[in-house]
């Protein structure tokens, strides 16, 4: 998150999708709050304008996480929200989270951010429009682009998702440290 100098502008919080196949990069710039909501949000927006047109076959969508922010291992509301996008793409999702320390590995790091930082040093972050300007300009020799976005609507805080309603959740925990690697079924939800 990058605080504006201007405490009337808010915070501006990038959160991105990184498609290694297509070697392109999708951020929402959220002004509210960096939730599991906002999250999944982004990756719906990502899988609603160029995922599903990209891989219009796709039965699996793998997600690489760190372990903790808006898209930690133990958040409730991560998995819920999973839920809810696998069920609405029929798409099985499977994630795969880095362990603890080694989010640095993470290619969307090395692929995406780092380039995004490289691309607004020494620039004043003076608006949310400046943000998605600067990140959506990234390009590299590699051929890298990035589609960036303002995401103005509010991701309330402290949503609760209940033991019955974790049981409820369509989730497969794998073998191997099922606490950080599992797949969400494209079941439907029951309420």
């Amino acid at each position: 998150m990058h605080d504006f100098l201007d405490p009337a502008l808010g915070k501006a919080i990038p959160y991105g999708v990184y498609d290694l196949g297509a070697n392109s990069g999708w951020v929402s710039v959220g002004c509210d709050h960096d939730t599991a909501a906002f999250a999944v949000a982004t990756l719906r927006n990502w899988w609603d304008h160029e995922g599903a047109a990209a891989y219009p076959h796709a039965e699996r969508l793998l997600i690489t996480a760190d372990g903790g922010g808006s898209n930690g291992t133990r958040l409730r509301a991560w998995k819920t929200e999973l839920a809810a996008f696998a069920a609405t793409t029929g798409l099985h999702v499977t994630v795969a989270h880095l362990p603890p320390g080694t989010s640095k590995w993470n290619k969307i790091e090395h692929r995406l951010f780092s380039h995004i930082t490289m691309n607004w040093r020494r620039t004043p972050l003076t608006s949310h429009q400046a943000v998605v300007n600067l990140i959506g300009a990234v390009t590299t020799t590699t051929g890298l682009r990035v589609h960036a976005e303002l995401d103005e609507r509010e991701y309330p805080t402290g949503i609760r998702i209940s033991d019955a309603d974790m049981d409820a959740l369509p989730i497969h925990r794998h073998d191997w440290h099922g606490e950080w690697n599992y797949t969400l079924q494209p079941n439907t939800l029951s309420n």
